[in-house]
Formats: C-alpha cells, structure tokens, sequence
C-alpha cells in the first residue's frame, strides 16, 4: 500500500508532490505516485461545533441558558470544503501509512488532528517539520521524518487553545451581549489587547501637559565647536531660564570633566514574525497582517524566505552551513555588492548572537533560502529586502563608535555635551539611509524620552577636545518646551507590547524571557488586531491605534462586571505560557480546562448580577464609515475566519448573529432596542433569519463559510461599509467618498432596479434595505475579481476564460457564470 501525505493548503502539497514524486498523476483534489498519495486540507476542513449542535434552545441568545460548557466537544465539517474531507477519506483507504505535512506549528498540528479524530484514521502517522518549501529541505524532511506520537503533547496545547477560546469567547460574548442589548465580542486575547489601549488612551487623555525650559548653549574650543546642555533640576520660570542664559553668554568656560569611551553596536537580531511585522509598520507603514500575508507568500508561494511565523530569533548549528549556502546564492542579484564585502568568519556557531539552540523551538529566525527572488511584487520585495538585510548585516562587524563626555562649567553653571562619533559603519553600510539624518540616525523608541535626542548627538565627523585648554561661550539662550504624553500605540508599538504582555521590557533577555507569556502568538496577532477593528472597537488614524466608545465601553462594562481578569494581559501572558507548557509536556491540559471552565462560570455570574447599561454608552461622534462603531458592529465570525490560524480571530463573538437586531430580540431586549438601530447597514435587518454562526471564539478556519441566509448577505455586503467603505445607501453621507460608491452596474435581481457598487469585501446591491440579497465577492475561485469582471458578469452573464481555482484547489482555465441573478452565485464554465 501506498503513504499518504497530508499538507496543509493545495500549493504546498504540489510543492511536496513535486519533490517526492515528480512523475505523478494529478487528480485534481489528490496526486498519486507510485509510492504516496498527497492530498491537501484547505486549512480547516473541521471547526467545532455551534451550541446549538448540542441543543436547540441554544439558536437563541438568552443569558439563563448560559454557561454553555460541553462536557465533549462536538466536530463539524466545514460545509464549504467538505468535499475535500471526503477525498481525503477515500484516499486513506488506499494507504497504510500516513505523513502529517501541515505547517510546522501549533494550529498546523491541530489541522491534521481535528482531520484524524473525525475521520478516525487509525494508520501510523509520521511528521514532516521542515522551515521552508525549498526542494532540498523537503527532501532532507522525508528522509527524517519524526513520528507522530513526538508531537502529542503539541496537539493537548492546540486542543486545548482552540476549546478554551470558544468556552471563553463564546460564554463571555453571549453573556455581555444579551445583558446590554449590543453585540459585544469578548476574548481571551482579544479582551486584554484592548484593554492595553484603553488604558493608554487613558493615560493620554488624563495627562496635563507641563511646560519647562532648557537652555543650551554653544562653545568654541580652538576650531572645534559644541553645543552644551544646563544641568540642573527641571525650569518652570522662563525668567530664571533667561537669566542663565544671559549669565553665561560670551563668558570664558572650562572643562570640567571630559571622559572618551569607546563603543560598538552590533547588528540587530534575526527577525522573528513579531519583530519583522514591527519593523515593517514603523518602515513601510504596513498593517500586521499585511506584513503577515506578504511573509507567508514569500514562503509559500515564492519559497524565498523560511517558515515566518516563528518567535525566535536565533538558529541552530544545522543552520549555519545553510546561512553560507544563502550567502553565496546572493552573489549575483542586487546584494552582489553587500555579499563579497561580508565575512564569512563572523557566523559560525559559537557566535551566540546568531546561534543559539536553546532559544529555538519550533522553527529558528526567519532566513532567505538560496532560492533566487523573481517575480516578487513590490510590496513582497520590500518585506523581503528587510529580511536580506537583515540577514547579510550578520555578516558584518560592528559599528564602533568613540562616545565624548564633556561637562563644561561657566559662571558656576554646567552644561553637558554627549557626542557619539563614527569611526567604522560596519553592518550599517547596509542602512545607507541611517547615515543621512546626522544626530538623528539613533533609532526612536516610543517612550517619547526628548531628552535623549536632545543630549546625544551623532557625527561622521572627528572631534575632540583639550581638557586644559578653556573654552568660550559664543551664544546661550533659552528654549520652551512641554512634557509629552504617551504615545498612541501604533500597530508596531502594540505588537511589542503584545509580546511582553502589556509589560515595558527594554532588556532583550529579559523580552526573551516574555516571549511563552505574551498575549497571543506570533501566529495570531495581526489577526488580534485586525478583529478589534472588524467588531468597531478600534480605527486607524493614520498609523495611530484609536479606541471607539464603543470598545471603550466594552472595557469599563467587563471591569465593571468584576471580570478585570479577562481585561488583564497579565493572566492571558500566564495563560499562553501554560499552552507553552503543555506542549512541552510540563503541565497538564485537563488541570488548565478545568480552570478555564471556572472561570467562564465565573464571568457569566459576575454579568448576570451588573446593571444593564445605557445606549448611549456605545454612541459616539466617530465616523460612521469607519469601522468604530456602527458598520462592523454587526460583522459575523466569518468576516475573521479569513484572516489567519491559531487563534487568528482572536475574541470573535462566537454565535454573533449577522442581524444584531435578531440577536439583541432573542436576548429578550424591549422592541426599539434592537442593536441594528445603531450599526447600521453591517449588522443587518432586524428579523431576517440568523446566520449560521460559527464556533469557537479566538479563531478557527482560515477561510470558513456560512450558510448564506438574506441576513448574512446584508451582513457581509456591507462589510465594505467599515474602514471608510460606504455601506450603501443606508449609510450617512460620512461614511462615502466624496463622489460616492464605485457604482460597477445594474443589479441584475428580477424586479430589484438597485445599482451593484464595490464594497471592502465585495460588490453589493444598493437595495440591500429592502431585501435584495445580491452580492458577488471580490475573492472569488482563487483569483481577485476586477470592475470589469464584474461588469460582464452583470450584462453578459460570463466573463471571458480566466484562470480559476475549484474549492478542491484544482486550478483550470475556466469562464465564470452568474448561475443565480438573485444571490450573485457563481459557478465555472470550461
């Protein structure tokens, strides 16, 4: 009989059929060769089951039915990809073997766990753990394979995030949304990364600016010149400013104290994902996710860089003959120049900044592999040229640096002077651009320390002073400024908090420490993030992260409630260090769902006994466009499926209904309460029949679908209504463009007369309000969809042939057709 070899998503079984069995049949859903069969899941091929599988008084919110605890969880198949369950069903029973090939981590493994429990495969399993798609390291991975049984403890820690997540996200939610009449999505990482923003938006808002004074002033030395900060406690007189100023200026001075040290700053650490998404948003202004998608393309699609989604930044001894293999397969490209100045000597396995195998668990630092980049867009070789960089600079010595001290005295009165000056560039000749702001080339931090910028300053320069010799005084004055609040966290600046659970950790090692209690995974955090803003807790200005009142509702409602540990990113840290532990066999998965059931049980008493808030708790004047507030206030789970794994929608409300107004009336909320009433268009219609939700807050499938149901097609045509998309008609005249929605058509719905326009997600109907269900979705059968696309689809019925992709992963060149003028379904045509 032949292996059967499982792989995550359809390209990386071909690129596996590809390596192992290069002369195989491909039989659309499966490629079978003479020894394996590979086959694919399409991410979650199973999700856990809604409550209402275990009940039917369940498809209706009420908070006496809470808490929903099952004593087993119940598994479901996705309805949308399960035809390539069945394939995979059929095809096992050709096999006696069976290779895991999913992604080498924790939601990989429980991918293929939730497959093997629900089909009950009972042949032997081995485990592919490779780092990167390249043909060498697939090859090298099946010839050392690992055995299945080595990864049980990592499939108790995945089992036991995904069932802790829907006990806590789904009791949480339910419990707070029937007792306040809003739709309210609570989380177990969700809920504490929130609260981190609550509490610095807080602090912004509660600090009083102070002003205080500085005086600088400017010394000659023979043909050296420097500028000298006061020394003193903080001025809040101008007058005494002035007075120092005019005391000092044009005197003689001395040199009081005048101390030369010598530095060096070594290249920054390999990335790992949270590191890279950080420095992509502060470099590229790229969102987490956008970060995350474009990695996962390199590594999958491109198969130039390894496995991103990692935590460490170091790798192993294996590695470092593989670094020099990467290194010699640059030469050539753009970094030819960068590559024949490096030294090789410099990474080699006892150098610990580079090697350290004891920080490496899963997967080592994200590397380029010796694959030659073609094709990239431009977005993919931006992320991937921070990752060369990043790469070549380990290469490289290190910066050095002479740091001059001068403490200069006049009239009684100090002054300091801090200059850093640049002997060798070393690893920054890769940073040219670091080299152009002078005194500003040190790197910013977001603890908005002025001082720091103000007292150091940096040259390419010689300097030097004579400490015997006097100095003179040329020039003194005083200058205004004002203490600074903290800054707004950016999604960069909110990553790094993530990581170290809300705790301001400068100390790598001590980060490093951090990195098994943070709130989420490297895996889940873009998705965290991009959940607070889909449910309208949180917009974008700019950069900057802004809390909704709506989210800051939210959080004083949980607080309130006696609940502050679900707002806590300390106790969520404790608890991702526990799923760590778990999956390192060092602690016990049944003691950590018995706590999590207390504490769901917990949660709903606490709620059950608050006083119901006012509605206009959760109003506000922020843009009705954006997504704070009204237009994803209604959004589904399905609109976080799409965004990533293990744990990727991170607090989903569990069971949300599209219709909130459904929601809030099954909840037992007086007519006219009806959450609808102030989500607008995303929250859909009340009365319409509710979605079909799906399970397990904090993330399931990439990908999953519902049941289309004229409340759900409401609900998810007007998810373009959030982040400034207009959501139709129905929406204020704030929240469009200035010109309006991108009209693309006429609604082709008999009787309709609405006009079709392009949303976030998709295109919808303008008479969405008044039951027209009509919507085509821009991602449709692998490809992106254009206006002009669409339009034919509208007038002509088809388009032209495209290539498409079939839910099996099957790619073809096909027509698309509009089966169905009433919904917008689509089929293919060849």
């Amino acid at each position: 009989m032949k292996t059967l070899v499982i792989a995550e998503k359809p390209d990386m079984g071909r690129t596996i059929a590809a390596v192992i069995e290069p002369k195989a049949a491909n039989k659309r859903t499966y490629i079978e060769g003479s020894d394996y069969i590979i086959t694919w899941a399409i991410g979650h091929l199973i999700e856990l089951a809604e409550p209402d599988k275990y009940d039917e008084k369940y498809k209706k919110w009420r908070f006496e039915h809470l808490p929903i605890i099952p004593d087993e969880f119940k598994l479901l198949p996705n309805p949308r990809t399960k035809d390539q369950l069945k394939v995979i069903k059929e095809v096992a029973k050709q096999c006696d073997k069976i290779v895991n090939a999913c992604d080498a981590g924790r939601e990989g493994q429980h991918i293929f766990s939730l497959i093997q429990r629900h089909l009950k495969l009972k042949q032997p399993v081995k485990r592919l753990w490779i780092s990167d798609l390249t043909a060498e390291t697939i090859r090298s991975g099946f010839q050392q394979l690992k055995d299945g049984s080595d990864f049980d403890n990592l499939t108790r820690a995945a089992r036991a995030r995904s069932e802790a997540d829907w006990i806590i996200g789904m009791n949480g939610s339910r419990a707070f949304t029937t007792k306040h009449n809003v739709l309210l999505s609570v989380g177990r990482v969700q809920t504490p990364v929130l609260a981190l923003i609550y509490d610095r938006q807080k602090l912004i808002e509660d600090f009083s600016s102070l002003k205080f004074y500085e005086v600088e002033a400017f010394f000659t030395q023979e043909q050296t010149e420097y500028r000298g900060l006061w020394q003193g406690e903080r001025i809040t007189d101008p007058a005494k400013a002035e007075g120092i100023a005019a005391k000092v200026k044009g005197k003689p001075a001395r040199i009081a104290s005048y101390e030369v040290k010598d530095t060096k700053e070594y290249p920054f650490k390999l990335y790992d994902l949270t590191l890279l998404q950080r420095e992509s948003n502060a470099k590229l202004g790229f969102s987490a996710k956008k970060t995350l998608d474009v990695a996962q393309a390199l590594y999958e699609k491109h198969k130039v860089i390894s496995y991103p989604r990692t935590n460490s930044n170091y790798v192993t001894e294996q590695n470092i003959p593989e670094m020099h293999k990467t290194l010699s397969a640059l030469q050539g490209t753009a970094y030819d120049e960068w590559v024949r100045q490096a030294n090789r000597n410099l990474v080699h396995k006892n150098n610990k900044a580079i090697c350290n195998p004891a920080k490496v668990e899963d997967h080592h630092a994200i590397l380029p592999t010796g694959k030659r980049a073609n094709g990239l867009s431009a977005d993919e070789q931006k992320v991937y040229d921070l990752i060369v960089r990043r790469f070549l600079s380990q290469f490289y010595p290190a910066a050095e640096y002479k740091v001059h001290t001068v403490l200069t005295e006049v009239e009684k009165e100090t002054f300091k002077t801090t200059v850093k000056e640049l002997l060798q560039l070393g690893w920054k000749v890769l940073y040219p651009e670091s080299k152009k702001d002078g005194k500003r080339a040190k790197a910013k931090d977001d603890k908005g320390k002025e001082e720091d910028e103000a007292e150091e300053e940096e040259t390419s320069e010689p300097f030097s002073l004579n400490a015997s010799l006097g100095a003179h005084c040329r020039d003194a004055a005083a200058k205004e400024k004002e203490t600074q609040p903290p800054k707004a966290f950016t999604e960069g600046t909110l990553l790094k908090a993530m990581e170290s659970a809300g705790k301001q950790i400068e100390d790598e090692e001590l980060r490093d420490a951090m990195k098994d209690s943070g709130l989420g995974t490297p895996a889940t955090r873009a998705a965290t993030i991009e959940r607070l803003k889909h449910v309208g807790y949180v917009t974008m200005q700019g950069k900057r992260i802004t809390l909704t009142p709506k989210g800051r509702t939210a959080v004083e409602l949980i607080r309130a409630a006696g609940v502050e540990l679900l707002t806590s990113p300390e106790m969520t840290g404790q608890w991702e260090r526990r799923l760590n532990e778990i999956s390192r066999g060092q602690a016990s998965d049944e003691t950590f769902m018995r706590n999590v059931k207390k504490f769901a049980t917990l949660i709903v008493d606490k709620v059950r006994v608050q006083n119901r808030a006012a509605r206009t708790a959760f109003e506000g004047d922020e843009p009705a466009g954006k997504a704070g507030g009204r237009a994803a206030a209604g959004k589904t789970r399905r609109s976080a499926k799409a965004s990533g794994k293990d744990g990727a929608a991170a607090g989903t409300a569990p069971g949300a209904r599209a219709a909130a107004g459904t929601a809030a009336r099954e909840s037992g909320a007086p007519a006219g309460r009806a959450v609808s009433a102030r989500s607008g268009a995303a929250g859909g219609r009340a009365g319409t029949a509710p979605v079909r939700e799906t399970a397990g807050a904090e993330g399931q499938a990439s990908g999953r679908s519902s049941r289309t149901t004229a409340g759900q097609a409401a609900g998810q045509r007007s998810r373009g209504a959030s982040a400034g998309q207009a959501a139709g008609p129905g929406a204020s005249a704030a929240a469009k463009p200035a010109d309006g929605p991108r009209v693309v058509g006429a609604c082709p719905r008999p009787g309709c007369g609405g006009t079709i326009f392009m949303g976030k997600k998709g295109y919808g109907c303008s008479h969405y309000k008044t039951g027209c269900t009509f919507v085509i979705w821009k991602e449709s059968f692998g490809r992106s969809l254009t206006d002009a696309q669409v339009k034919a689809l509208l007038e002509k019925g088809k388009t032209a042939k495209l290539k498409l992709e079939r839910q099996g992963g099957e790619e073809v060149s096909a027509r698309l057709v509009l089966a169905d003028p009433s919904t917008g379904r689509l089929e293919t045509e060849e």
